[in-house]
């Protein structure tokens, strides 16, 4: 379609209207194996936008796509029409009627949030995905999700009451509830929107009135004692209702349009029936397995308990939490090396009720020699074990290389009596193939999520993804299974639809699409007419990988590229502020797919493997993605494949500088350090300049900072020079306490310039804990450098630093750092900057540099640290972490640090970024989304407290931050504990 085209709809909406490449391109993908580069992408505001560009698709016989998060993992939302984006403004919670126990709501509220806001009538939303945090209940309705608890709850499809529609001739509508007359009524054209409505009521009594075709779905579908199953459209559940089966349910198209795919009306409203809140007390029984066989065999055995859920995850996703930073903390509660670990959980209101439930199975258990670990599980521990076993679908795309565990036969449903038997078919036919699977999930329910290990880039890997795909759906049909049982039919499965339930019943589903959007308009291509299953892949077959010469080794990954395409779109990204998290603090305040970080790491693999330019780092489309890219690390910890957006930015922009320059700001924040020393000659004159109002306005307005902001002062000496009279003075008094414990103080760029207090107040502490303070010769971090991807000044850096420390830093004398985004450098970045030659000397290095709080941490529990030395007054501590210690560390040692008094109570605010992000939040272009950020969650809070309420906070920028935005001064964990000293 031409520009003029789209130009001049654009112009008729009262939405977003996007055609450009970036757009297009972030739009190109979803959480699946698919990609097809959409014509535009839509943001419509209301109603009307929506009817507008219906008029338009039939107009010009093009198409929409409906989509909220965009984490479909069949190719749900990948197409070539205009893509739909409900997330930003069709979501809204509408009424809730806790009576009638029902919700009604927009299609782009988010499933945790709604039961956020359930809670405060004591209601709940039951079915829960996997993605829960961030899928959309048009999504959920699309996709007829389910998750962990259908045992219970089902699917999206039984609690579905009714919808508001836009039928595809562009007429708004309402499909709910209907007893026989009120059918009937609609048939004759009565309380009907148009004669496209009436047509559906009578097209639907002509096709499901005959008794052989009756006969016939009932013979071909899936079988009803099947919960999770979406093949095709759900005609087979119509049947089931008033008009054609005597004395069953009323009939409701909402039962059709659960699991439709977006691909017969568009959904503007959502009424939902919801439950009352789950019981209050919550066990795990996590049973430990020889084999999945094995633990198959015990899931039999636990839902004759009637659990709530029955959950399993193989060794190899138990391998691969071993070595990701968040989940290798989940891992608490395993003992051993498993085959698989089923966790059985069991609901009640008293928490003994359930130890005797589970001790009655494990009982069980053990009389059938199944299992060999049995812990129970309560209270917060609960959740890392969910978390451990949701984190599965990003882990495993963390495999090294190409071959990755694909989504195609990773969604099959039998009877759960069937499962094991299925599942060692299963396993029999991949070894022909010399494949291996991956499980986990829903056993309860007879689906296990199933991933080979394929790689989909070369001509072998994409005929082995179609020939498994075939096999496979011959074995589900043996077992009279649901290809899919939660994900959706999509591209992946639609194929083979006229397969498992046959032809004539085939014919059905493609009348159902006939019928309800003759013109092909709503998200064509997915459940009837679907593309061949293995075209449209992200990879073409034959795909190579081009190899770069980078700054960063990007080792562990195998290249920058294949850095980029450990994101699988599962789109943990997509979290906001009520969620919690730090991941990715841009995207909570904008809501924009570019600012996450899925959106990075696409734009940088599309353009790494289709730019034709010499350079391909050298595109605006990229550097428009990171535009807003905080640098807070949150990815590396939080994305379950750990996305280094942050390492992946560095490395684009000093390409990116190489093409077009280095801009002037840039090259003045990376030299940070160097312009300090020289205004530290002069610290009076460099603070005259920025508290006068006047000269500190011209002198922002050169460096392109924001006019609002304050700058960081210069303390009136510098942390070396205030250290070496320290020194001096110790040897001129000549002391006798003589510490038996030495540590060396990495004097950091920051703490020596402008936090020069924090940094006395650093060694005069461990001095009184009795330690020996020694600042070695070191150069700066190279911070500065690398979060503006000035990566070969920090390459020097860091080569220098390892020289120069490798062989004085030992475990006994560790290397302590005041500012987390410098010492823990030495534990992230340096580690791949340095040259293959200092890898090693680098690893030995990181293991013992340690954050102040962190070191202080490891004293307490050694035993090393007099708790007597402190005061017994009761003081509040509010504590914001830093990104980077939450990333690459955790805030726990620094709460543990602050309660050395014994009357100290900290409490964590639950914050992700501050907004600051080194000079970020500095910046003109930036500073309305830094303070946004700090609104969302960390201002708000320290506003709420009290005077006498502590704030601290350990890093720079984000007590820089809490000052701006509050007005409140922050302490360094530091200060707060050296002033608690008796």
């Amino acid at each position: 379609m031409n520009s003029e085209k789209l130009e001049q709809i654009s112009g008729q909406l009262e939405g977003e209207f996007y055609f450009d490449n970036t757009m297009r391109t972030l739009y190109a993908t979803d959480a699946s194996a698919y990609r097809e580069v959409p014509q535009a992408v839509a943001f419509p505001k209301n109603i009307a936008d929506i009817k507008k560009l219906i008029a338009f698709a039939r107009q010009e016989g093009t198409s929409l796509i409906p989509r909220t998060a965009g984490t479909s993992l069949a190719g749900q939302v990948v197409g070539n029409g205009i893509v739909l984006d409900v997330s930003r403004t069709f979501n809204q919670i509408l009424e809730v009627n806790p009576q009638e126990s029902w919700v009604r709501v927009q299609p782009g509220v988010i499933r945790d949030e709604l039961n956020l806001f359930l809670k405060q009538y004591g209601l709940y939303f039951g079915p829960e995905t996997s993605t829960a945090n961030r899928a959309m209940i048009g999504g959920m309705v699309g996709n007829n999700s389910c998750g962990s608890n259908s045992i219970v709850y089902g699917s999206t499809r039984e609690h579905l009451i009714s919808v508001k529609a836009i039928l595809s001739d562009g007429t708004e509508t309402e499909f709910g509830p209907l007893n026989q007359a009120e059918f009937d009524a609609k048939c004759r054209g009565e309380n009907t929107s148009s004669p496209l409505e009436t047509r559906l009521y009578q097209a639907t009594k002509a096709m499901l009135s005959h008794t052989p075709t009756q006969e016939n779905i009932r013979r071909e579908f899936p079988k009803p004692s099947i919960q999770r199953r979406n093949t095709g459209y759900a005609i087979d559940m119509l049947l089931e209702s008033e008009p054609f089966t005597a004395g069953s349910v009323p009939f409701n198209f909402c039962k059709l349009i659960a699991g439709s795919e977006g691909t017969l009306a568009f959904l503007t409203e959502i009424k939902l029936h919801v439950n009352s809140l789950p019981p209050k007390e919550i066990g795990l029984l996590c049973i430990h397995c020889h084999t999945v066989d094995e633990s198959l065999r015990a899931n039999l055995v636990a839902l004759q308990y009637k659990p709530s859920a029955s959950e399993l995850m193989d060794h190899y996703v138990l391998e691969c939490t071993k070595t990701n930073i968040e989940h290798s903390q989940n891992r608490f509660f395993v003992q051993g090396d498993p085959g698989a670990i089923l966790v059985v959980e069991l609901g009640s209101d008293t928490r003994e009720e359930i130890e005797q439930r589970a001790k009655a199975l494990v009982q069980d258990l053990e009389a059938n020699g199944l299992g060999y670990h049995y812990p129970l599980i309560f209270g917060p521990d609960t959740k890392k074990v969910w978390n451990l076993r949701k984190a599965g679908l990003g882990l495993l795309s963390n495999i090294p290389g190409d071959a990755k565990p694909v989504a195609v036969i990773e969604d099959t449903a039998v009877d759960v009596n069937d499962l094991p038997e299925f599942i060692r078919e299963f396993n029999l036919t991949l070894e022909q193939y010399n494949l291996y699977c991956v499980h986990y999930a829903h056993a309860g329910t007879g689906e296990l999520h199933l991933r080979p290990i394929i790689n989909l880039k070369t001509e072998e890997g994409n005929k082995l993804f179609r020939d498994i795909a075939t096999e496979i759906a011959s074995l589900v049909k043996k077992y009279r299974g649901s290809l899919s049982g939660e994900h959706g039919d999509g591209r992946l499965r639609g194929e083979f639809i006229p397969f498992m339930i046959g032809e004539d019943n085939y014919k059905l589903v493609e009348e159902v699409k006939k019928v309800w959007d003759p013109a092909n308009i709503f998200n064509p291509g997915k459940i009837v007419n679907t593309p061949s299953m293995n075209t449209f892949l992200r990879y073409e077959p034959g795909q190579e990988t081009p190899e770069f010469n980078t700054v960063f080794r990007f080792s562990q990954a195998g290249g920058v590229l294949r850095a980029a395409e450990l994101c699988n779109g599962s789109g943990d990204c997509r979290k906001t502020h009520l969620t919690g998290g730090t991941m990715c603090p841009s995207y909570m305040v904008t809501r924009n797919e570019k600012d996450t970080t899925r959106g990075r790491a696409n734009m940088m693999r599309e353009f790494l493997t289709r730019s034709t330019k010499e350079n391909r780092f050298d595109h605006e489309e990229i550097m428009d993605a990171m535009e807003l890219c905080l640098s807070c690390k949150g990815c590396k910890s939080e994305c379950p494949s750990n996305v280094d957006v942050a390492k992946l930015k560095a490395e684009f922009l000093q390409h990116y500088y190489d093409a077009n320059g280095v801009p002037f700001r840039t090259r003045m924040v990376g030299n940070f350090t160097k312009a300090n020393q020289l205004a530290a000659m002069a610290p009076g004159v460099y603070n005259f300049l920025f508290k006068n109002n006047k000269t500190a306005a011209i002198a922002k307005k050169m460096m392109g900072f924001a006019p609002e902001r304050s700058i960081p002062l210069l303390h009136k000496t510098t942390l070396h020079q205030w250290f070496r009279k320290h020194q001096q003075k110790k040897k001129d008094t000549n002391s006798q306490h003589k510490p038996t414990k030495k540590v060396y103080l990495f004097c950091d760029e920051f703490t020596n310039y402008n936090d020069t207090h924090i940094g006395k107040t650093a060694v005069l502490l461990l001095e009184r804990l009795g330690y020996e303070v020694e600042i070695p010769k070191h150069e700066e971090s190279g911070r500065t450098y690398m979060s503006k991807g000035l990566l070969r000044e920090a390459k020097k850096l860091a080569q220098k630093n390892v020289a120069m420390l490798k062989d004085v830093i030992t475990n006994e004398t560790p290397l302590i750092g005041i500012e987390p985004s410098c010492i823990l450098s030495f534990r992230d970045e340096y580690l791949d900057l340095v040259g293959k030659d200092q890898e090693e000397d680098a690893k030995k290095l990181s293991i013992n540099c340690l954050q102040f709080d962190e070191f202080i941490a490891r004293e307490i529990l050694n035993q090393n640290i007099d708790k007597e030395i402190f005061k017994d007054e009761e003081r509040l501590i509010k504590l914001h972490g830093h990104c980077h210690q939450k990333a690459l560390s955790s805030v726990l040692y620094t709460q543990q640090m602050l309660t050395l008094p014994k009357n100290y109570k900290v409490e964590v605010i639950p914050s992700g970024c501050c907004g600051m992000a080194g000079s970020f939040g500095y910046e003109a272009e930036h500073y309305e989304v830094s303070m946004k950020v700090g609104e969302l969650v960390l201002f708000p809070t320290v506003r709420q407290q009290p005077e006498e309420v502590i704030i601290a906070a350990p890093g720079t920028s984000c007590r820089h931050q809490i000052h701006d935005g509050t007005g409140r001064k922050a302490q360094h964990p530091i200060e707060v504990l050296y002033e608690a000293l008796r």
